[in-house]
């Protein structure tokens, strides 16, 4: 039986913005090879999580400091908050090395990906239908870290054309953007760069029309307990850029 909560904790940020896209808006360095991430990089889980957490740890493959990233039946992000106001760019690599051949974000028994990047945002809470907001106050209150009210998420799916973009199959809190499709690319890097505030708008202007909010938060991830398989990706060189 599915239990993830209504708000996964990919959309687990610390919140905090500022009015320019800053040096504080600089993400860190994952840190040494064999060791976990270091600060302000943390991992974070479901609220009361008893599954397994999916492990990250910082590698060099072809060159490049990055995170490997391995799920296995299992759900965490490594997340890291930031301060930066849109318009902004995200970009990053990404490799794939064990793909998830069952998952279907479309349904909640095959939401999971083999590696997503997150990005939310501060969306003050007033903008989102009544439902939402109070389960959203549940979820604020169930975990330390403070939950925001948007975040759009970019994936690597097995099925979905690149391009596709739906609900988080639990939450519309959460929104995806697949931009890479299928097993072409398995083991070959492939790098993305995104307009954040374009992004924003293409799957939120319902719930704000006339303004992008700040970014607060980056997040690295990949789960695999709903479909109760095992995925092994790899990020590289994330980074806030104008």
């Amino acid at each position: 039986m599915l239990r993830r909560p209504l708000v996964p904790a990919c959309a687990l940020f610390v919140l905090a913005a500022s009015n320019a896209l800053a040096a504080d808006a600089t993400l860190a360095p994952f840190g040494a090879v064999g060791s976990a991430p270091t600060a302000p990089w943390h991992v974070v889980g479901l609220p009361q999580q008893t599954k397994p957490f999916t492990r990250f740890s910082v590698v060099d493959i072809d060159g490049k400091r990055a995170i490997k990233i391995e799920a296995d039946e299992s759900y965490g992000n490594l997340i890291h908050p930031v301060q930066a106001a849109v318009p902004a760019h995200l970009a990053w690599q990404w490799r794939i090395e064990k793909p998830l051949e069952n998952a279907d974000l479309r349904q909640r028994a095959g939401d999971d990906t083999a590696v997503k990047v997150c990005v939310s945002f501060d969306l003050p809470i007033d903008n989102i239908p009544f439902t939402d907001r109070q389960i959203l106050r549940i979820a604020r209150g169930k975990t330390t870290e403070p939950v925001p009210a948007a975040s759009v998420c970019y994936v690597w799916d097995a099925k979905l054309p690149a391009g596709t973009a739906l609900d988080n199959a639990f939450t519309r809190r959460i929104r995806y953007i697949v931009l890479q499709s299928g097993n072409d690319r398995l083991d070959r890097w492939v790098s993305e760069r995104r307009d954040l505030g374009a992004d924003f708008m293409r799957l939120f202007k319902d719930e704000s029309p006339n303004a992008v909010p700040p970014i607060i938060g980056i997040a690295i991830g990949a789960d695999s307990d709903n479909t109760k398989s095992h995925a092994v990706s790899y990020v590289s060189g994330i980074a806030l850029e104008p």
